[in-house]
């Protein structure tokens, strides 16, 4: 394996782990951002081994993760401690689909929708989508109303967001509001179902990764990468909570989506 394959520049596994925290927390798709930030800065990241690619893009996750789980603690053990039949129905539901496309669909998905054209497409979609449902959303239903019917809506939108540029976050609030959820309401269901996912996720392919083992060059990318991704969605997160952004409106997000699309698009088609 050449060594262009089998390490990561160390700035690049900063910036990319510090772009994870706002991407992952805003409904804008961090897979996408993964994808296109050294694509369009014409870095080599392509190039590295498409499995340590997965590890470190994995790494991203985990770091997210843990610090969206220390974030969050309060309303973990609030559902933890208050979970009865209609709430373990509507994370019951919500879990599912994901699971089971995961299963059966992430390598195909993986290999065939990761690619600069798909996820212009999937970007551009899933804002136009995210808009309707803002916009025209009734939004008058509460967290506590969530049936079962509406954990399956999440979890369809969860398993839709295995395909890069979807984004989780952007798919649950769409499929919350469609639902007829109140904005902040919307917020709290779409973290609340996407967290468990995002920790199981990221607990199974790091457990898969520390099988498979590293190169040696890729230990400090690794952990740079995760540690950043941490640090930076910990910060995003506290920002975002003082800043009342669930009360806000999705359509900015939604343009912004559309935008990244066309920029793309522009991109591939100077590049013919």
């Amino acid at each position: 394996m050449s060594r262009d394959r089998e390490s990561l520049p160390l700035r690049h596994a900063v910036a990319l782990g510090l772009a994870q925290g706002p991407t992952e927390l805003l409904p804008i798709s961090s897979s996408a951002h993964t994808a296109l930030i050294p694509w369009l800065a014409g870095w080599r990241y392509a190039e590295l081994d498409g499995g340590l690619r997965k590890s470190f893009e994995v790494a991203l996750h985990a770091g997210a993760a843990c610090a969206l789980a220390i974030d969050m603690r309060k309303e973990l053990r609030r559902q933890a401690t208050g979970m009865n039949r209609r709430r373990a129905a509507v994370l019951g539901l919500s879990l599912a689909p994901p699971a089971i496309a995961g299963y059966a669909l992430g390598a195909p998905i993986e290999r065939r929708l990761g690619g600069p054209r798909s996820i212009a497409g999937s970007l551009v979609a899933g804002g136009a989508a995210m808009a309707l449902a803002d916009t025209w959303g009734k939004g008058d239903r509460r967290v506590e109303e969530a049936c079962g019917r509406d954990g399956l809506a999440l979890g369809l939108a969860q398993a839709a967001a295995l395909i890069p540029g979807v984004s989780r976050n952007g798919a649950t609030l769409t499929a919350a509001r469609a639902r007829g959820f109140e904005r902040a309401g919307a917020h709290a269901l779409s973290w609340s179902v996407a967290l468990p996912v995002i920790l199981g996720a990221s607990a199974l392919k790091g457990t898969r990764m520390a099988r498979a083992g590293l190169p040696p060059r890729m230990h400090v990318a690794m952990a740079a990468g995760g540690v950043t991704a941490f640090l930076s969605t910990l910060l995003s997160a506290r920002i975002l909570r003082r800043s009342g952004a669930d009360e806000r409106p999705l359509l900015p997000f939604a343009l912004y989506r559309c935008l990244l699309g066309a920029l793309v698009v522009r991109r591939l088609r100077r590049a013919q």
